[in-house]
């Protein structure tokens, strides 16, 4: 019996956007280990289920559909991100700073 895996996926960090990190995707943990081919010495295994990946809009919607299909399942809950505080070039030339501004 297989276990699946429920998770967000967190943002790229080849860009500054965060597209997709609103989806939640339902894959399988490894059934078997890989093993070397022997004729063509690549990595590989018999487990297919490694090549699914699902996405749903909510963890709820995958946790349904792991319940439907009679499959165990773990959620990985998504980590916040620290909220940012808006900076503006002109704060650096404020008269009321608290330190001192150096170069």
């Amino acid at each position: 019996m297989s276990i699946a895996r429920i998770y967000s996926p967190p943002k790229s960090a080849m860009s500054s956007g965060m597209a997709r990190t609103g989806d939640w995707v339902f894959e399988y943990a490894p059934g078997e280990a890989k093993r070397i081919d022997p004729l063509t010495g690549w990595y590989g295994s018999g487990d297919t289920n490694r090549q699914v990946r699902l996405y749903f809009a909510s963890a709820e919607e995958a946790e349904a559909f792991a319940k439907s299909k009679g499959v165990a399942y773990e959620i990985e809950r998504r980590h916040q991100r620290p909220a940012l505080r808006p900076k503006a070039y002109s704060d650096n030339f404020r008269t009321d700073r608290l330190t001192n501004w150096t170069h």
